[in-house]
């Protein structure tokens, strides 16, 4: 009986025999654990700036807070769309309330904008306009000179979207973009498209499940898009027909929501925060886990920007408490399409 639950007791390794006692406890001096790889780098983030109360909407109620916080006392501001200019201003859209900020590198707020819409993704244009995806009203423009908020791409074939969420820019300018609507497991239609230079949309996928965040390879032959419902990223090749083929998903996480607006660095490190663990995960080309970096406030870390002159210094929105987060990484991030000089 000793016998047999000693041996019971024995690590196991999928695939293989229970290892005997004394040589498992030799390898765990060499073997990093359980999980097959060493322990993700633990990073700290810190609080950079946050909504001052002049501009929070307290007990303000707003459709998107009803859809998406139900149960939930409305909320007063939802941050997202992280955006960087080259003069180091922040910029973010307020989804439930339809408006653009400007954040200064001394920290003060300014309210560009606001409009009827719920808007998600942002990102900038060599041109200095910004692209905005828009719940409500489809692919929209913000020109800083006019302050003006105008319609870019509102439908499909004269077709609604379900409801867009994010977007990216390749180098050549095409537009990468999710058009997500209440689509999850119970309803994977969720699509992703690319608008070209020329104005051709493509439809590159139709089976997302609430397809989210996305980024390309620093190599352009990969797309990587955040699945929020299906808790996981998915592995999008692109070829250079422009057609895809054999998606598969890239990596897999657990919680009450998932992976949102994603980024990636110059060695092709996967920044995944996810809005219900007060995480950003780093994941590399392989798809392992090397390093987690938490949240000091808050659960819903949404979007992931590199700035300052090095693109090392890491920007996050954690969403429900209105704040911007701030840390360092050893690796440039990708190279955007903002930074080319091409208009």
């Amino acid at each position: 009986m000793a016998q047999a639950l000693a041996c019971s007791a024995a690590p196991f390794v999928f695939g293989s025999s229970p290892i005997p006692a004394a040589q498992a406890q030799d390898a765990s001096l060499t073997q990093p654990g359980l999980n097959f790889y060493p322990s993700p780098r633990l990073i700290r983030a810190e609080i950079l700036t946050e909504m001052p109360a002049k501009f929070r909407r307290t007990g303000v109620k707003s459709e998107w807070s009803t859809v998406n916080k139900v149960g939930q006392p409305p909320v007063d501001c939802f941050i997202e769309g992280l955006t960087l200019d080259q003069q180091g201003n922040l910029y973010v859209v307020d989804v439930p309330f339809g408006r653009l900020f400007k954040i200064s590198p001394d920290l003060e707020w300014t309210q560009l904008a606001e409009w009827d819409g719920e808007p998600g993704g942002m990102a900038l244009h060599p041109s200095g306009k910004f692209f905005i995806t828009d719940y409500k009203q489809g692919l929209l423009t913000f020109d800083p000179n006019t302050n003006k908020i105008a319609p870019f791409l509102g439908r499909r074939d004269s077709e609604r979207f379900k409801g867009l969420n994010d977007l990216t820019f390749a180098l050549n300018g095409d537009i990468y973009f999710t058009d997500q609507g209440q689509t999850g497991l119970q309803d994977p239609t969720g699509r992703v498209y690319r608008l070209r230079t020329n104005g051709q949309l493509d439809l590159l996928l139709s089976t997302g499940v609430s397809p989210n965040g996305l980024v390309l390879h620093p190599n352009e032959s990969v797309l990587f898009v955040a699945m929020t419902r299906d808790n996981s990223v998915w592995r999008v090749p692109l070829f250079p027909d422009g057609t895809t083929g054999k998606v598969g998903r890239f990596v897999s996480f657990y919680g009450v929501s998932g992976p949102d607006s994603i980024s990636i660095d110059e060695q092709a490190n996967l920044f995944v925060p996810h809005a219900s663990l007060s995480s950003v995960f780093v994941i590399n080309p392989d798809g392992e886990p090397i390093a987690r970096i938490v949240s000091p406030k808050g659960k819903t870390t949404t979007n992931i920007k590199f700035g300052g002159p090095d693109r090392k210094t890491v920007y996050i929105t954690q969403s429900d408490t209105g704040a911007i987060l701030k840390t360092s990484w050893d690796i440039p991030g990708r190279r955007l399409y903002a930074e080319t000089g091409r208009t």
